[in-house]
């Protein structure tokens, strides 16, 4: 413990950067040991320094796809594009008052510095996950150029955009433990990692189809299903528009619960090696589950309060679930938070 705690400080300023850039994710690489921690950290911040250019409403969309197309060259081993080419590509778009998400791009150099010192079996399975995250985030900019953001014509499209976003992170988890999974079980594992990652990013959407919108201007809900209520994506910055979005925000919901099963399944298939722990995964997958409870009692809410999320009561009490060597049952739980929120 003494030698992953001297780790994690010498780390300290990119958990850190995970933990302002996203809890949710945060709350996952907290349960992580050494050398899993470290691995999932630095990707996961590669993975947001494409984000973070992908959502910049202040980079004109060609200029994004540029800069998107650069920084995955500069991750290619083969190529000579330099993450410095990147970095003085993306100096002149930085704001004058960067974000914590902007500080994360301006020290890109320094990130990928560190994930180069990570074993090179690591790299080789984690770099291919971001490089394909980081060119369909391209790939979607470029396709909805002249749209004023995304505008996603069907449920195949929309999950689509999930696997480049978070799919190709899940693809990365899996591929650092898959030789420790049964042969036989490895295909299933694969494909449970989708059915985990789908889940979780269109738990996301539905929930933040408002804050989307206001934000970054992209309207991830399927363009039909607007139609089919008579809407505009301009609708979803009006308050009063709640109750119309409702039907669609709950078909979001059931497609999203498509994918519960095989979540679980790959939960509890596993393995807790090198540092990773079931409880990582566990607690953002209950989370989902409170999260579309919330979201199947109050549909409106999404538009008339601008998201809906789960409380940090209960976040504090699913953790809590996993506390020392606590190793609860995840159907068992997966129902009682489907039921009503944990903590209450």
């Amino acid at each position: 413990m003494a030698d992953e705690q001297t780790e994690r400080n010498e780390l300290a300023w990119y958990y850190d950067a995970v933990t302002t850039v996203s809890r949710t994710f945060a709350l996952t690489i907290d349960e992580l040991r050494e050398p899993m921690a470290r691995e999932i950290c630095l990707g996961y911040l590669l993975c947001r320094i494409a984000d973070t250019v992908e959502d910049a409403r202040h980079i004109p969309p060609g200029e994004r796809v540029a800069l998107l197309e650069t920084y995955s060259r500069a991750l290619d081993p083969d190529d000579e594009t330099s993450i410095e080419a990147f970095r003085t590509a993306v100096e002149p778009w930085l704001p004058t008052e960067p974000s914590d998400d902007w500080d994360v791009v301006a020290r890109a150099p320094e990130a990928v510095g560190e994930f180069e010192s990570l074993p090179a079996a690591s790299r080789d399975v984690i770099r291919p996950s971001i490089r394909e995250l980081v060119d369909g985030m391209a790939t979607f900019v470029e396709r909805y150029a002249d749209t004023g953001g995304l505008r996603l014509q069907s449920f195949e499209e929309l999950e689509s955009y999930c696997w480049y976003v978070a799919g190709t992170v899940g693809e990365f988890v899996t591929s650092l433990l898959l030789e420790e999974v049964d042969p036989g079980q490895r295909e299933s594992f694969r494909e449970d990692a989708e059915s985990f990652a789908l889940l979780l990013q269109l738990v996301n959407v539905a929930k933040d189809v408002a804050t989307d919108y206001r934000t970054e201007r992209n309207v991830y809900v399927p363009q039909p299903l607007l139609a089919e209520e008579g809407l505009e994506p301009a609708d979803i910055a009006d308050p009063s528009s709640g109750a119309a979005f409702a039907p669609i925000i709950t078909q979001i919901v059931e497609r999203a619960e498509r994918y519960l099963d095989g979540a679980q399944s790959w939960l509890e298939t596993m393995p807790e090696v090198r540092g990773n722990t079931r409880a990582a995964w566990a607690i953002p997958f209950l989370l989902a589950v409170g999260t579309i409870r919330e979201l199947k009692s109050n549909p409106a809410a999404v538009v008339e309060a601008g998201s809906v999320t789960v409380s940090r009561q209960e976040v504090l009490a699913v953790r809590a679930r996993f506390a020392g060597d606590n190793e609860p049952d995840i159907q068992a739980l997966r129902e009682e938070l489907r039921q009503a929120p944990l903590g209450d």
